[in-house]
């Protein structure tokens, strides 16, 4: 724990499939198959990848022109790079894009995100190929967006960090051990207390039970010389 971070320094697919990085075993698919990946970055892709930013869920038929014409919008494009099919030379909908400068990436990062470009929603993140070791793309089961095949999110990147585990102090289970004693004599002094509540609480009943009986002995008298006035009153009037 003394090394946590919210969020990831190296890339683990097991790790990034639980809300605390804490899971020790698989428990969906795509992480098996990110960990049996053998996934080597490009190592023929130029530029500073601390200035580049991922995009993804691009319509195929964008083009790049398309792409300088909205990002430019934020900042001066050094480079624009969008992946195609080696054999087909179609776009695969994804890009990595180049800015100039710092400022322009992260107003890019801010605002082009679910941005619609030719109809589609596009993500927008920084690019982690290069910059996060053990990266692992999501075609192949890694990545931090989006869902698993188990339903749950990724953790570990800047939108979605990590949730720091609960540390819970260690409860002693012994109870004949250390501690015994005074559990003893707190239970003790516990039932001490409750025996000298029920004598106060029964010489206090017995001190208002007279006191009970006077006032219902002068509701009882009140009442009966109520019905004596009463028939008094019905005598006289027959009388009359």
């Amino acid at each position: 724990m003394a090394d946590w971070a919210p969020i990831a320094k190296e890339y683990d697919p097991l790790k990034a499939g639980s809300i605390d990085g804490t899971d020790e075993e698989p428990h969906d698919r795509a992480i098996w198959r990110a960990m049996l990946a053998r996934y080597v970055p490009n190592k023929g892709v130029t530029g500073d990848p601390h200035l580049t930013l991922f995009v993804a869920r691009l319509n195929l038929q964008t083009t790049e022109e398309k792409l300088k014409e909205v990002f430019s919008r934020y900042g001066d494009i050094r480079k624009i790079r969008l992946v195609r099919d080696l054999v087909t030379g179609f776009s695969k909908g994804y890009a990595f894009i180049e800015y100039k400068e710092e400022r322009a990436l992260l107003k890019a990062h801010r605002d082009a995100n679910r941005l619609v470009i030719d109809q589609h929603e596009i993500f927008v993140d920084f690019e982690l190929e290069r910059t996060l070791k053990g990266w692992i793309p999501r075609r192949l089961g890694g990545g931090f967006g989006g869902k698993k095949e188990s339903g749950q999110l990724r953790f570990g990147g800047r939108d979605r960090p990590f949730r720091k585990p609960i540390n819970l102090p260690a409860m002693k289970s012994d109870l004949y051990g250390e501690g015994s004693g005074e559990k003893r004599n707190w239970s003790r002094e516990g039932a001490r207390d409750w025996r000298t509540r029920d004598r106060d609480h029964e010489r206090s009943r017995d001190k208002r039970w007279p006191e009970r009986e006077r006032s219902w002995a002068w509701g009882e008298s009140e009442r009966d010389s109520k019905e004596d006035r009463s028939r008094g009153r019905d005598r006289r009037d027959r009388d009359r």
